[in-house]
């Protein structure tokens, strides 16, 4: 005796309308964020991306902004490389960003410390710290300039008063870039110490308290507890700092104007001199375009090779 089992397939349950009604109000949600967002994309995309595409296309062409602009191909980037000053730039470029990482990377870690290890003058020593970048870059600049002037400025006055001669710190190949990279701490250490208070303020205290019971000194809590905390951090400013540092302009061009005998020439004031000196602008677009490539590279480069360290 056979018998043969009907097998019930079950049947597909309906979507639930709250479902239905969900996906409905999630597409209509995004397009609405989107519409929202289309006016500062539009405005962010015409001020931001289209002047850099502009840039690519200008730094083929060779035109005085006023004619039509004239196809030339790769013409700005052989006049660039045949510019004897271009490789002085990029020396004066390098070695810019050089000092400032000697000079101008560990200050603000070490007044960031210095300043959370203090209990009553913190909030003070925060607002004078500050206070350089708050004032406009060209009148702190020019403000140094004076303080710079060999025979009446303020650091001759001080050398003076201990016997020291007077140094002619602008006029001199030898000290002008290491004067232009203290006026530049000076005025943007102050960002960077904050961001450097807010990252010690999520240390975790108890780190401080364990290494205090071990009878760590200040010099080892740091080395220990400190920079392995602000690792990623450091890692961020230090990359931030190479790509501000690559681009120095004002400096330069209110102190020195490149000099002297060229000493100070880095490759913004350099592509300032190709736009509005010589009247070359597709060679100073085809510059833009070299220090583009060489930052976007360099940061490539730089965060492959942190990665790892960087998440440990």
């Amino acid at each position: 005796m056979t018998a043969t089992a009907a097998v019930a397939v079950p049947a597909k349950a309906p979507a639930a309308p709250g479902r239905r009604r969900l996906g409905r109000r999630g597409g209509r949600g995004g397009w609405a964020a989107l519409a929202f967002l289309a006016p500062a994309l539009l405005t962010f995309g015409y001020f931001a991306w289209w002047p850099m595409i502009s840039s690519v296309v200008l730094a083929f062409q060779r035109t005085n902004l006023i004619d039509p602009a004239r196809w030339v191909g790769w013409d700005n980037f052989r006049t660039l490389f045949a510019d004897p000053l271009l490789a002085k730039a990029a020396g004066n470029t390098l070695w810019f960003t050089i000092l400032a990482l000697v000079i101008g990377f560990p200050v603000p870690l070490v007044l960031a410390v210095m300043m959370s290890e203090l209990r009553r003058l913190g909030g003070l020593m925060r607002v004078l710290v500050y206070l350089p970048v708050a004032m406009p870059p060209v009148v702190a600049v020019l403000l140094w300039k004076w303080f710079y002037d060999p025979d009446f400025g303020l650091f001759n006055k001080l050398a003076g008063l201990v016997g020291v001669a007077p140094l002619s710190w602008l006029q001199s190949a030898g000290t002008a870039m290491p004067s232009l990279v203290l006026e530049a701490t000076w005025a943007t250490a102050g960002s960077t110490v904050l961001i450097y208070l807010a990252a010690l303020a999520g240390v975790s205290r108890e780190l401080y308290d364990a290494a205090e019971i071990d009878g760590a000194s200040i010099w080892r809590r740091l080395w220990h507890v400190t920079l392995p905390q602000l690792r990623g951090i450091l890692l961020l400013i230090l990359l931030l700092q190479v790509i501000g540092t690559f681009q120095v302009f004002t400096e330069p061009f209110v102190m020195t104007d490149g000099g002297p005998d060229d000493a100070t020439v880095t490759v913004l004031l350099l592509l300032y001199r190709y736009a509005f000196v010589y009247g070359d602008y597709g060679a100073a677009a085809a510059l833009s375009v070299l220090l583009v490539i060489t930052l976007g590279l360099l940061s490539a480069t730089y965060l492959r090779l942190t990665r790892r360290w960087s998440s440990r």
